[in-house]
């Protein structure tokens, strides 16, 4: 009896430590559009977080940028998508939420790491439920080549009086292109023209938030100032700009003959790999000296979990790693110009990062206006931004009639602008 009893007590330990286990053995699938970070994620991130949960196999699993969004939805649908979603800021990612596909972890014990302005992104309007752990901002301003600069005496201009007179100087000289940017792609002159400098014009959030309560519209003089500065841009972006794709926009910057490049901070890990010449970068130019100064700081990318996945707890394992204080350290050096969102002290070691960064001690961060809220009718404000800058890029509309076809697409649909 007492061996029978023996034999039943190690039957048990045995099944219950397969059963702990088979818990803890996981594969979980990360679904992303950043298919260039493919090789970090494979040699730096998932090594780092396996290490220290080796029953946890990650993958990750990128599709097209352009793709994504497209792709994930027909998946979430099929019920094929993986166990992770990397989130788009605001509204598209909030759809997701709202059809049941991804889930609440507001709970979540390392989502104390976040400010609220950083889980803004992945929360619903009214802050009760947060869906993504926030990854990363990126900020915008503009990447400049300093041997060019040093070559022609020009110092990074901190007034807009400053920044023509380079361009200038620059056009004159006649060695290189003033600035790099195309019309043809449209996002571009929308990303980093219009929503680059026009947050020193509309004071970042207090414009921002105006315009989403209707106290503010888009044909105020603080919303047509910055289509009529990239205006003013034209003479300075080189023969047939109009017809330039954004690849382009990049080579002429990387092959050394354009001296300025209006930027995303997303662009240092590919420039410092393609340019042979020393890089720097200066925040948007302010009107007049003294001016309070402003940065699109947007919140680019978080990361959630598939409602539907098998590996939940598998799953929460990773965000939470994802909120940590490790992660953000090695996903912030590993994609210099990605900035952590985290609460966490983060060291940059990238010196063109760390002067993004830097940014901002002094001036005020923002997002981009037309990602929380106002593009949710028809027509999209957002695309409607792409279409009106490159409009006015390339003088085929004036800053005026580019505002009110803005003004008159928001108030079609969106009532406090009514």
């Amino acid at each position: 009896m007492m061996k029978s009893t023996r034999l039943a007590l190690l039957a048990a330990t045995m099944l219950g430590a397969t059963g702990t286990a088979m818990a803890q053995d996981a594969e979980l699938t990360i679904e992303s559009w950043r298919n260039d970070d493919l090789t970090i994620w494979q040699e730096k991130l998932i090594p780092a977080f396996e290490a220290k949960h080796p029953g946890i196999k990650v993958t990750f699993a990128p599709s097209a940028p352009t793709e994504y969004n497209a792709v994930l939805n027909s998946k979430l649908d099929a019920g094929t998508a993986g166990d992770l979603i990397t989130c788009r800021p605001f509204d598209a990612s909030l759809s997701l939420y709202e059809k049941g596909h991804l889930t609440d972890l507001k709970d979540l014990e390392n989502m104390s790491n976040f400010s609220d302005v950083a889980k803004a992104a992945w929360s619903t309007d009214d802050g009760s439920a947060t869906f993504c752990v926030p990854m990363a901002s990126v900020i915008h301003g503009f990447i400049y080549n300093a041997d060019a600069f040093e070559e022609l005496g020009i110092e990074p201009p901190k007034t807009n009086e400053e920044f023509y007179a380079a361009l200038e100087k620059i056009k004159e000289d006649g060695t290189y292109i003033p600035m790099a940017m195309g019309a043809k792609d449209q996002w571009e002159a929308a990303t980093m023209g219009y929503t680059n400098i026009g947050p020193n014009y509309w004071k970042g959030e207090e414009g921002r938030l105006a315009l989403i309560s209707g106290e503010q519209k888009l044909t105020d003089e603080q919303w047509v100032k910055p289509l009529g500065e990239i205006a003013k841009w034209a003479p300075y972006l080189g023969d047939g700009f109009e017809a330039q794709a954004y690849p382009d926009s990049q080579n002429l910057f990387t092959l050394g003959r354009a001296a300025i490049f209006p930027a995303g901070s997303w662009e240092i890990a590919i420039f410092n790999d393609q340019a042979d010449f020393k890089l720097g970068a200066f925040p948007p130019p302010v009107q007049n000296a003294g001016d309070e100064c402003y940065i699109s700081d947007h919140t680019d990318i978080g990361i959630g979990m598939n409602a539907k996945t098998e590996n939940a707890e598998a799953a929460r394992t990773f965000l939470n790693w994802v909120g940590s204080a490790e992660f953000a350290s090695l996903y912030a050096n590993s994609l210099p110009g990605f900035f952590s969102l985290s609460n966490e002290t983060v060291e940059m070691e990238d010196p063109l990062a760390r002067e993004f960064v830097s940014w901002r001690e002094n001036c005020k961060s923002t997002i981009r206006p037309a990602h929380q809220i106002l593009s949710r009718g028809t027509p999209n404000l957002w695309n409607e931004m792409w279409n009106v800058s490159a409009n006015v890029l390339r003088g085929a509309q004036t800053p005026e009639d580019g505002a009110k076809q803005l003004q008159d697409g928001l108030a079609g649909w969106y009532e406090p602008q009514q």
